[in-house]
């Protein structure tokens, strides 16, 4: 349970996606991967498997902060796509113009 105050320590994306592989690709367990990358808690490398196993990739990102949060991957990239044909419009119409 958090205390009033605690600070967290965040992990940068390559180190999830080495701790996963090590998991994946090596065998292996938790606890020694835990160890191996000087992380404090060897439910954290549990967490972020899980998170691997439903979302991929994507499921490792860090999305706190003021960033929307995207259910599933397809969605991002549904919007992505659709921020790109606007721009291409945006471009025709500009080159047009000028």
């Amino acid at each position: 349970m958090a205390i009033k105050g605690q600070k967290f320590r965040s992990y940068p994306e390559s180190l999830k996606l080495e701790a996963v592989r090590l998991h994946l690709n090596e065998k292996w367990t938790h606890k020694q991967i835990a160890e191996h990358l000087g992380i404090n808690d060897k439910d954290r490398v549990k967490v972020w498997m899980r998170k691997y196993r439903k979302q991929g990739e994507f499921g490792l990102l860090d999305q706190r902060g003021r960033r929307e949060v995207y259910l599933d991957q397809d969605r991002y990239v549904h919007k992505i796509e659709r921020e790109n044909e606007i721009l291409k419009k945006c471009l025709e119409i500009w080159m047009r113009e000028g």
